[in-house]
């Protein structure tokens, strides 16, 4: 009765560690236990073909522990490669996961493997910073559809570009510049550009102006942040520093040519839609954050925040 059931139920034994082989295939540095379990299979079958032959022939069923005994035997004298499987780190001694234990022919827990492979750990990291630049930046492309502020998650967000922007003042004057090349070509603005991977946002201010202007400026702050997602994926961090102080002989460059303007003729019509909103308020004193949507040239919708008393405009 037992061989019986044992001849009835074999094929799904076979075919579970054939399942299991294929789930190995899946799984890196496995080629030893995948083996393993096809040696597995072939002693299923040994012991199969041993019951078969017993049942056919109307043996003494006695004969099967026999076979059993062979199977068994087979199984001890190659056991290093039917059964390389453990269930503890051969390292670390820590239980592993299913993977681990149907896979990996070290035996060694994740952690355990990267200690013993350090450019493997190496290349991990390098794939998964890959990885997470890949995702920032397939986030930043999720708003660019965006209608208004608010279709945003902000907390979220992430500026392509980082910049600064600075207005030096001068008595009751400001020095803007005809932006002649990049964005916002065409545009009146204040001196600015992107900032180095090497250099904080003031030394960026700093240099930026130079390089626009001529002009060395010094006695700067920071009076607000601007926030801007363009309709066609761009995303673009600034911050605006006021400067009240400078050195140097004013010239115009490939970038800009500079002038000054009396404060109270600021030429909003010719700058960005944004500036009349948020310039005013800082030249008020008044501390801010704007948030801004961009189709290309024209603003689609505006938040602006002011420190002072958490207003919103």
């Amino acid at each position: 009765m037992i061989l019986q059931t044992i001849e009835k139920y074999y094929t799904w034994g076979l075919i579970a560690i054939l399942l299991l082989n294929l789930a190995q295939r899946k799984i890196p540095n496995s080629s030893k236990k995948r083996f393993a379990t096809i040696y597995l299979a072939a002693l299923l079958l040994l012991f199969e073909i041993g019951v078969v032959t017993i049942l056919s022939r109307d043996l003494n069923h006695n004969f099967a522990w026999l076979v059993l005994a062979v199977v068994i035997g087979i199984f001890f004298i190659f056991r290093k490669r039917t059964f390389p499987f453990r269930f503890r780190c051969a390292d670390c001694n820590k239980t592993l996961d299913f993977n681990h234990i149907i896979g990996h022919d070290d035996n060694l827990c994740q952690e355990c493997y990267y200690k013993a492979h350090p450019e493997e750990a190496a290349k991990k990291e390098e794939e998964e910073k890959q990885r997470a630049i890949e995702e920032k930046e397939d986030d930043s492309d999720s708003w660019k559809d965006a209608l208004t502020v608010n279709d945003i998650n902000w907390d979220l967000w992430e500026a392509k570009e980082v910049c600064v922007i600075t207005y030096l003042f001068k008595d009751d004057q400001v020095l803007l510049i005809d932006k002649k090349t990049g964005l916002g070509r065409g545009l009146v603005n204040a001196p600015g550009g992107h900032i180095e991977e090497t250099e904080t946002a003031l030394e960026a201010a700093k240099r930026e102006f130079t390089e626009e202007t001529g002009l060395s400026v010094d006695d700067l702050k920071m009076v607000g942040t601007l926030n801007f997602q363009f309709r066609d994926g761009l995303s673009e961090r600034g911050y605006v520093y006021f400067a009240y102080a400078h050195e140097g002989d004013m010239v115009e460059t490939e970038e800009a040519r500079p002038f000054w303007c009396p404060v109270s003729e600021i030429p909003y019509d010719k700058m960005w839609e944004d500036d009349i909103h948020w310039l005013p308020l800082a030249l008020e004193g008044k501390k801010f954050e704007g948030s801004f949507i961009f189709d290309d040239q024209k603003m689609v919708d505006k938040v602006i925040t002011i420190e002072e008393d958490n207003e919103e405009e």
